[in-house]
């Protein structure tokens, strides 16, 4: 396992950092989105693809063990919900959502089953 494969999860945890403190004023204001509940989508995708990268360089000759594909969704999750407490008590014009947290766990469920299906026997 080297290092470098490390890079993609790292560079997306920065990233959902910086989406998720970012002030809630400079975030647009769109009617249809909330009406489609967008923010909803976006934490979903985010941490759906947090788990596939964590998980990534974990993959060699040999399938990806349950234990680490485990490890890996726990560990999306349980960053889910501490950048909910950050949000709560660090960013401005954000708030604590349990919803987030519910649909960051659904998200980091949804990259487990994908490396399932389609990643696990590629390699």
């Amino acid at each position: 396992m080297r290092l470098i494969f490390f890079v993609p999860g790292v560079i997306w945890v920065i990233m959902i950092f910086v989406l998720l403190i970012m002030p809630g004023t400079d975030i647009p204001s769109n009617d249809f989105f909330e009406l489609i509940y967008f923010d909803k989508w976006v934490h979903l995708g985010l941490f759906s693809v947090l788990t596939v990268l964590w998980a990534y360089p974990f993959f060699g000759s040999k399938p990806l063990s349950a234990r680490i594909l485990v490890l890996v969704t726990l560990s999306a999750t349980a960053y889910g919900i501490a950048m909910e407490f950050v949000q709560k008590y660090y960013a401005t014009s954000r708030s604590f959502d349990l919803t987030d947290m519910l649909v960051d766990a659904i998200g980091s469920l949804i990259g487990a089953f994908f490396i399932l299906k389609f990643l696990s026997k590629r390699r």
